[in-house]
């Protein structure tokens, strides 16, 4: 599995089978400067945790030039549907449903956050529950993007169901948990083998590094991959 990291929580996976985007975040973002099209060569799915502009921006785009499947909750895929995304492509589901992707499948499970798209004049579209996703391949390890997320104590159902091998986790404190509660989720609730710290040095109201999250994974045994933005990591 090949994991690029475009900042914040945009990333780029891929497997034998598919090129999957999650959250991608590839229009306005101040860390990335290399524009959506790139990202969204070969994309084969587009999936979202929820419907905040700093994970759903760029979307659009890519569904439009990929004809990428979109795999999020009902209202995202409804609302994308409404901006010219085609309806024929979208795969929803909700919190505790599996949805087959074709070479994958993905499981939506709880998140602590909100979900709503900004718009002009400080309005908000609601748009449905946040959730993490976990992605099950037929011939690799299973993996979890947490979304934007707390720590909660049933992500240690999460594992037990799932048994995810790679996590993805939001780290930047403010909007989702710091890095050192992150590392104690981690570290308390999951059996990982790889961590992929993200959502920080974006803004600069949250976390510029994610030195108090590789500091909480010291002595765990587990493998921080901390990612470079535009780089691949295989995992």
């Amino acid at each position: 599995m090949k994991l690029t990291w475009y900042g914040h929580s945009a990333f780029r996976v891929e497997t034998k089978d598919a090129s999957i985007l999650i959250d991608p975040y590839l229009v306005g973002n101040p860390s990335w400067s290399g524009g959506w099209e790139g990202p969204a060569e070969g994309a084969t799915h587009v999936l979202l945790t929820h419907g905040h502009n700093d994970h759903v921006s760029g979307a659009v785009e890519v569904l439009k030039k990929s004809g990428a499947m979109l795999v999020a909750n009902f209202e995202i895929c409804m609302y994308l549907v409404g901006q010219g995304v085609s309806g024929d492509k979208i795969n929803p589901g909700n919190i505790g449903g599996t949805v087959d992707c074709g070479p994958f499948t993905t499981t939506f499970v709880q998140a602590l956050h909100s979900s709503s798209f900004g718009g002009e004049g400080g309005t908000n579209t609601y748009l449905g529950n946040p959730g993490g996703l976990v992605l099950h391949f037929p011939e690799d390890k299973t993996l979890y993007h947490m979304g934007d997320t707390d720590i909660f104590s049933d992500m240690a159902l999460i594992n037990e169901l799932h048994e995810p091998k790679i996590g993805i986790v939001p780290i930047g404190d403010r909007f989702t948990m710091g890095g050192a509660v992150a590392a104690l989720a981690c570290r308390r609730f999951f059996g990982f083998d790889t961590v992929v710290p993200c959502h920080f040095g974006t803004f600069s109201m949250i976390d510029q590094t994610a030195d108090k999250f590789v500091a909480g994974m010291e002595g765990s045994g587990v493998k921080v991959a901390l990612p470079e933005i535009g780089k691949a990591i295989t995992i």
